[in-house]
């Protein structure tokens, strides 16, 4: 897919903002410090086919410097205080929006696998010149030769993560939409302070999820394939119908679907991946924390409100059980999150003397390891810039071997799809113990 680039604007506030260093919490310098990436899909409707402003880039960089106004850190840059601690300073230097143009058709893209033709439709970032020097939100609108668009988006992990991220997103299409005065939008929670660690730090729990993650020694390959696998609601209840099968009637857990589509992928990946019975495996699960804490977040806190579970087995635990053992797991894992854990971990940081060396790096994840996102409860088709809901929307790319996306159908018809990228060899395989319930 060629794609040629039309012009680029460095959209700014449309108005005056402060002009400050942002404090960043413990969460929002453990994550990985590169932008994390998602693709919106529109098609013309009926009633917006024939429209000449059909994603009209004039309407759609006037909402974006609207609502940078309340949303103003994203305007900014990283930096480093007097102690070389990661912050933003806001200094309303603007994000970057991309126009482009493709001879491509959106059915050439099949069912949106998050290959390297889709990371095409997001801006690359060049990190060689320091953490000054790029933009923390890029844009990029690519106008296909059948009159779809898509929206191609990357923000800075250190700035926000899905939850806050998506929240800027659908006000920026909700004042596009609509030409809904910024003053009327909730206030952004925008300080970082209820993550901040405690005067005299006290980590109270064993935080595995900082420590060595285990690997596979004797695995060389490094080449990755993604791909998607769709879960119709006929999949979803054959699932739920196993489980119960194979429950132990002293087991008194009421899984969520999560749990047990979790279990299920995490059991299909060890057995897939050939692993050792003495092999240990790592799975590693973001939790969004903001309703954990006491008190809880505002609901318009703007940061990292996502803290990651790990639970830990041996591969020959995990394949010699039921699926519902690696939910039991899970389930435990995500229990254990509230508030006192969430400050333990946070104050365990506080006492390191550089908390990126400790997070988990891109490679925590391959095998033996996972880690598993769940975007279904977040409003990822919610972003209607007036031309519509978007037809699919999900990662931009998914490079490293053991990452999973779980996302809702764009159809809301019940079903799930997991996009997942596992080493080339082991793909077939995994596909195929997937669907076998």
């Amino acid at each position: 897919m060629m794609i040629n680039v039309k012009q680029t604007t460095m959209v700014k506030p449309a108005g005056e903002t402060p002009r400050r260093a942002l404090w960043l919490s413990n969460i929002d310098v453990v994550v990985p410090s590169t932008h994390t990436v998602s693709v919106y899909f529109y098609r013309p409707t009926l009633t917006t086919g024939s429209s000449k402003n059909f994603f009209d880039p004039n309407i759609l960089k006037q909402a974006l410097s609207k609502v940078l106004v309340p949303f103003y850190p994203i305007a900014g840059r990283l930096s480093r205080d007097h102690n070389g601690r990661i912050e933003i300073d806001c200094n309303a230097e603007g994000v970057l929006l991309v126009e482009a143009e493709t001879i491509s058709v959106i059915d050439d893209l099949g069912d949106f696998e998050p290959t390297p033709e889709l990371r095409k439709l997001i801006p690359a970032v060049d990190y060689s010149s320091g953490i000054h020097s790029y933009p923390l939100l890029l844009l990029q609108v690519t106008y296909f030769k059948c009159g779809g668009v898509s929206l191609g988006v990357g923000m800075q992990h250190h700035v926000a993560d899905g939850f806050s991220g998506l929240r800027f997103i659908n006000i920026w299409s909700d004042i596009a939409r609509t030409g809904l005065d910024v003053a009327l939008i909730p206030v952004p929670f925008i300080e970082r302070t209820p993550f901040r660690a405690r005067e005299k730090p006290k980590p109270s729990f064993q935080h595995i999820k900082f420590q060595q993650p285990p690997l596979k020694i004797d695995d060389q390959n490094t080449c990755t394939t993604a791909s998607i696998f769709k879960l119709s609601p006929n999949y979803i209840n054959r699932l739920k119908a196993k489980f119960k099968e194979e429950y132990d009637s002293h087991n008194k857990i009421r899984y969520t679907m999560f749990e047990m589509l979790t279990g299920h992928v995490w059991k299909c990946a060890c057995k897939a991946r050939a692993l050792a019975d003495d092999q240990k495996t790592i799975l590693y699960i973001p939790v969004d924390v903001r309703s954990r804490m006491q008190p809880n977040l505002p609901p318009s806190y703007f940061g990292n409100g996502i803290f990651g579970t790990s639970p830990i087995a041996y591969a020959g635990h995990i394949l010699s059980n039921p699926t519902w053992y690696a939910a039991t797991l899970v389930h435990y894992a995500i229990e254990r999150i509230d508030d006192d854990y969430v400050r333990s971990a946070i104050d365990f940081l506080e006492l390191q003397p550089d908390i990126p060396a400790i997070a988990p790096g891109r490679n925590a994840f391959r095998s033996p390891n996972l880690v598993i996102v769940s975007w279904v409860r977040l409003p990822i088709y919610d972003a209607d810039f007036g031309w519509g809901r978007p037809i699919y929307m999900g990662p931009g790319g998914i490079g490293n071997d053991g990452h999973a996306y779980i996302l809702p159908s764009p159809t809301n018809d019940g079903s799930l799809m997991l996009a997942i990228a596992l080493r080339s060899q082991v793909m077939e395989a995994f596909e195929k113990l997937f669907y076998e319930i």
